[in-house]
């Protein structure tokens, strides 16, 4: 069992001390928790988590291990991983390996043996800021200082950091019945098999594609995903979003995808206090004031007060009451702030991409009809 110390360091200098259990080294980031039971290896390799540095609630974290099938993407995006107590143990059948040697095989830096609950309510009470992690720089005022210095995520720019460098498909399964481009700001692929099993053919494009390449592969749809950073700072890719709304495809935002179509309708954007994440947050569909319990990773919202009369609310979120949901009234456009695909997290979300799909065989009983 490794000895080795580490120290956590927060901006506003609250620090806590424990124990290495991963790679050696030395981390900044956002700090933020996550309040999932279950799905450490799903949060871990989530792109929406670039940069930051993220607490799992749950006490134990680690006793099912890794496999290849649960990773959202190709390699962890999490810059450190705190828990109350790692284990050493990989109890499940599925276990390809532990998830200490995983988290060293990718130079991921972690601590546990902290007071994983004091921490939550710390940034739960000031809210999720800059932090540091090491396990090579054990001096409290040395590592705040690094803390304060290291990059804010307000007008940080991460969907290039995460995006496919190059264009990909992803097949349906059984017959396909739609195409269409996924905007890639750090896709899970989850949501890749979700709409695959809808028999939905995904082409994955980077996060710069311009409108005229997207539309020129005459998709029937448009899917604008979830990933990491301030909305704020993509006003390029706002740009060619409003291009491909003129175009009149049917088109589903989720989380980042869902604020940048914010933007692109003419709304802003904010910094949330601590964010959302995590497989357990209410959220009311307003029409028919139904509620889901959804899967959160996100740091920032749609402000409602600035969306224009063309664009309704569908859905809030019943703990702060921000946007969840928005549908505009007359172009085939919808979006959610969290996760249908989960992983991890609940279904109750899911329908959402046969939402999507609906909207596409709509605008195919269209052309039927006009042709």
């Amino acid at each position: 069992m490794n000895n080795k110390r580490a120290l956590l360091a927060l901006e506003d200098g609250r620090t806590f001390r424990g124990r290495s259990w991963a790679a050696d080294g030395e981390v900044c980031g956002e700090i933020v928790f996550n309040t999932s039971m279950t799905g450490y290896q799903e949060v871990l390799t989530d792109p929406s988590y670039a940069c930051q540095i993220v607490c799992m609630t749950y006490p134990l974290i680690g006793n099912y291990g890794v496999n290849a099938a649960d990773a959202e993407s190709a390699r962890p995006w999490v810059e450190g991983f705190v828990v109350r107590e790692a284990s050493r143990m990989s109890s499940s059948w599925r276990a390809e390996e532990s998830l200490d040697s995983y988290l060293k095989r990718w130079n991921i830096v972690a601590i546990d043996s902290i007071d994983t609950r004091a921490l939550v309510r710390h940034i739960r009470d000031k809210g999720a800021m800059r932090s540091c992690l090491s396990t090579i720089d054990l001096d409290e005022k040395s590592l705040v200082e690094k803390a304060r210095q290291s990059p804010r995520m307000e007008n940080r720019e991460l969907a290039s950091v995460v995006t496919t460098s190059e264009p990909y498909d992803f097949p349906p399964e059984g017959e396909e019945r739609f195409h269409i481009v996924c905007y890639d700001f750090g896709v899970k692929r989850n949501s890749l098999r979700e709409l695959a099993q809808l028999g939905v053919r995904t082409t994955v494009v980077p996060a710069s594609t311009p409108a005229a390449v997207a539309l020129a592969l005459k998709p029937d749809g448009i899917f604008l995903s979830n990933g990491p950073g301030d909305p704020a700072s993509m006003d390029r890719e706002v740009a060619e979003i409003q291009a491909l709304l003129k175009a009149k495809v049917p088109t589903f935002g989720i989380c980042f995808g869902h604020q940048l179509l914010g933007r692109a309708f003419g709304g802003q954007t904010f910094k949330l206090v601590f964010g959302h994440r995590g497989g357990n947050q209410p959220v009311k569909e307003l029409s028919n004031q139904s509620v889901e319990i959804t899967s959160h990773n996100h740091g920032f919202a749609v402000s409602a007060e600035t969306l224009p009369p063309d664009v309704e609310v569908t859905h809030i979120n019943l703990n702060d009451q921000c946007v969840e949901g928005m549908r505009h009234r007359t172009l085939p456009v919808i979006s959610v702030q969290y996760h249908p695909e989960a992983a991890p997290g609940p279904h109750d979300a899911e329908h959402h991409f046969r939402r999507f799909v609906s909207l596409m065989e709509e605008a195919s009983s269209r052309k039927e009809v006009t042709a």
